[in-house]
């Protein structure tokens, strides 16, 4: 029977709902929800319930309802990509996107580990400049020189990656330019074969049948507000990673390809306001060979490494926000179409379509105004299908942060199915030390699940719980970090 409390004495919130949590009947089962989800930052909270039956007998076999948990809902993890947002579930994500691009270099994950000695390559694809900016320049050797101000910055000054002059800065074209990388980069793929058939003086038919090109990618914010893409491109034979590609397929070839395909790769942008503008790469390409077991620089582990660190990044490195900036009631258009079907002045924004004013918005003038140029140009007609406005907290950009080609290597749905497969699994073996009845394996399984949103996030007592296995697991880390040092700690 639950106690009545009289908490009135505590003054902090969260400590009086972590009393109360902690005199619930089963307060060991709210704690262990908590638990199982890894620190994760805001949870999604579900009600409802499932039963498992034997389709021929129509007996229950399992079931779960939360009416039957102390809190009387399901808290499990957001799954969010970002770091920004949830630090715990982009781990996840990111070890994931780690073991994909590491299968595509170096095998596993059903994919064949001849993999390692096919001919692959690091490319790194940039933006053109729009306008000079803020930076630290290098010599070729490495020696810092003086930033086009005349000043050496320090490596967290924050007028890095803003234009010397905002004025004559082409903040149209930057915002159009990230608006379309990612039908730019499309592009790129499809000129990178030609250029290949090209090269070596055969026909793209001709090409495909001997020769399969496989990439993974990913985008990463400038500080400039640019995106450029890191991408991982690999030769496989014409039946993918099974087979070995022709010995006339080699990494110059690659490297060669890549230049001729990146000068190609144009798009133009017509528009009444603005003129005809043209979408294309900028100067700076970089191409590296991948080598394999460690032999080089640039080995499988540190690609894989790397692209995974950025497949958790956002916009926010280049100084903006991480949330959407419309007003979801209009969606961003500053009105609603009312009975009559008139168009009526949305009272949640006041006709301005924001969430929020772009003038309070904690951020650079740099960023602000890129913001507000993809807002204006998100409203011309003919840049209506981009649907800008929506993305201007991305700075235009509106495509995926990381893809890759179907026969690169595994996918992020086969790797959450053996992590699921192995909870599945897990939870059989708990079934059985209990002693519960095991179906037989003819069996006929039907589920029947009714599920629910009901919230986001955590009550304020299971903050308290979250942040304290957040720091067991830094904790874990450390320990774990230490060892690989220092050694074992001896006792």
């Amino acid at each position: 029977m639950t106690r009545h409390l009289d908490l009135r004495h505590v003054v902090s919130p969260a400590v009086r709902d972590l009393v109360e949590l902690a005199n619930l009947p089963d307060f060991d089962r709210a704690a262990e929800q908590v638990r199982n989800l890894r620190g994760c930052t805001r949870p999604v909270n579900l009600v409802g319930h499932t039963a498992t039956l034997d389709a021929t007998t129509n007996t229950v076999l399992r079931s779960y309802s939360t009416a039957n948990e102390p809190t009387g809902r399901l808290l499990t993890a957001c799954g969010n990509r970002r770091s920004s947002r949830c630090p715990a579930c982009s781990r996840v994500y990111a070890a994931d996107t780690y073991h994909l691009i590491k299968a595509g270099l170096s095998g596993g994950k059903n994919v064949s580990a001849d993999v390692h000695t096919h001919p692959r390559a690091f490319v790194t694809l940039t933006a053109p400049s729009f306008g000079p900016v803020h930076n630290r320049p290098t010599t070729k050797a490495g020696k810092p020189r003086a930033c086009r101000c005349g000043q050496h910055h320090p490596a967290d000054a924050p007028e890095l990656g803003t234009p010397l002059n905002p004025a004559t800065y082409d903040y149209t074209g930057a915002v159009l330019w990230n608006a379309h990388a990612g039908d730019l980069w499309r592009r790129f793929t499809i000129y990178l074969r030609r250029a290949l058939a090209a090269h070596l003086d055969m026909t793209q038919k001709a090409l495909n049948a001997a020769l399969r090109v496989s990439f993974a990618k990913v985008a990463e914010y400038q500080q400039r507000g640019l995106v450029h893409f890191h991408a991982v491109i690999r030769f496989d034979g014409p039946d993918g990673h099974t087979t070995s590609p022709p010995t006339w397929a080699t990494v110059d070839a690659l490297t060669h390809a890549v230049h001729e395909a990146a000068k190609r790769a144009v798009l133009t942008v017509e528009s009444d306001a603005i003129g005809t503008r043209e979408i294309a790469w900028g100067d700076r390409i970089d191409v590296r060979e991948i080598t394999a077991l460690g032999d080089g620089e640039l080995t499988d582990q540190k690609v894989a490494g790397y692209v995974a660190k950025y497949a958790t990044k956002s916009a926010e490195g280049s100084g903006t926000v991480d949330r959407s900036l419309i007003c979801r009631p209009c969606d961003g258009r500053g009105y609603q179409r009312g009975p009559d079907g008139f168009r009526d002045l949305c009272h949640d924004c006041d006709g301005t379509g924001q969430a929020e004013p772009l003038t309070d918005l904690r951020i650079q003038r740099h960023v602000r105004q890129m913001i507000r140029t993809a807002w204006a140009l998100g409203h011309l007609p003919e840049f209506a299908h981009l649907k800008l406005w929506k993305w201007a907290h991305m700075l235009g950009f509106r495509g995926h942060f990381s893809t890759k080609s179907r026969a690169y290597s595994t996918t992020l749905s086969a790797l959450r199915d053996v992590r699921r497969a192995w909870r599945l699994a897990q939870a059989e073996q708990a079934r059985a030390r209990a002693g519960l009845p095991t179906p037989d394996e003819n069996t006929t399984l039907v589920t029947e699940s009714s599920w629910t949103y009901l919230a986001s996030g955590y009550r304020p007592g299971e903050e308290l719980l979250a942040a304290q296995t957040r720091h067991e697991i830094q904790q874990a880390k450390q320990a774990a970090d230490c060892v690989k040092t220092e050694g074992e700690i001896w006792q």
